[in-house]
């Protein structure tokens, strides 16, 4: 079908699907030999698109890449301490759509280096579809708080990191608000197999919404997801007490996280050992079972 036959609008899909601030190139090319799709590509959208891919290639630059290239089929991106700011993760989401290879994404910085927009400003450019093939995503040492949680929450309801089934936020100050805020979203994600919390302030009332009560009897049963492929749970050096294992242990006696097979060691300083006896006795209830160590 020529081009010409089809409507602006999707001319206008095509375009954009041929956008690529990693590969500008090939939206050249098409655009120079089709005068439909280079009526939809005029000098500003030209200079938009060099723009992009500037700053995409100081990125790549940044986090110790050759080029764009190397992003583009990257399958794995573990970087510690490049100094990502909140720019450079606003940057990095508006390449999550065009980054068809990679599996996961593991970035750690220095406590809080990335400032408390950082997060955010990650999350709100993750649109539908985003990451489409990451099933590890690791965020460890950037603040996300309350508005950090939210916009997470947010991006996975709309469809970005489709696959994902290991998240991890580590020294990430997610307070009980913020845990409040994000566990709906990950409790509507039947796929999610490992979450990494560790590090983080949250203590007992966090905890209760991320692993909530039963309904009360009468009301229908949960709707699918809720944590129920969950195997790995670590909550090593959070604030949760007694009483938050009480209902932890409580929950899984009721089958709750009826896949849960490791948990991570919870803080000795704020946690009996009878309340950490408990939790592990309802666990051992279903095997297999393991304890991760806090080393």
């Amino acid at each position: 079908m020529a081009l010409s036959a089809l409507c602006g609008d999707e001319q206008g899909v095509i375009l954009g699907q041929l956008r690529n601030a990693l590969e500008p190139r090939l939206v050249m090319y098409f655009s120079s030999s089709n005068k439909e799709l280079r009526a939809l590509l005029p000098p500003a959208a030209q200079q938009q698109l060099r723009a992009d891919y500037e700053e995409a290639t100081a990125l790549c630059l940044k986090v110790g890449l050759r080029d764009c290239k190397e992003l583009r089929e990257a399958m794995v991106v573990y970087k510690r301490d490049k100094g990502l700011s909140g720019s450079d993760l606003a940057t990095l989401a508006k390449l999550g759509s065009v980054l068809p290879a990679l599996e996961r994404l593991v970035l750690i910085e220095p406590s809080g280096s990335a400032g408390p927009d950082g997060v955010p400003r990650l999350a709100n450019g993750l649109v539908a579809g985003a990451l489409p093939a990451v099933t590890h995503l690791g965020l460890g040492g950037m603040h996300v708080g309350v508005a950090g949680a939210s916009a997470l929450a947010a991006a996975l309801d709309r469809g970005a990191l489709p696959r994902l089934q290991s998240f991890g936020l580590m020294t990430a100050a997610i307070g009980d608000a913020a845990l409040a805020a994000l566990a709906p979203a990950l409790r509507r994600r039947p796929a999610l197999e490992r979450l990494f919390l560790y590090d983080n302030p949250f203590g007992d009332e966090g905890l209760a919404a991320l692993v909530p009560p039963p309904p009360p009897a009468g009301t229908p049963p949960a709707a699918a997801g809720g944590l129920k492929k969950l195997k790995l749970l670590n909550l090593d050096d959070t604030q949760v007490t007694d009483a938050g294992c009480a209902a932890l242990a409580a929950a899984l006696d009721r089958g709750a996280l009826p896949a849960l097979e490791t948990l991570g060691q919870l803080d000795c300083s704020r946690v009996s050992a009878a309340a950490q006896d408990a939790v592990l006795d309802a666990l051992y209830d279903r095997p297999p079972h393991y304890l991760l160590s806090s080393t």
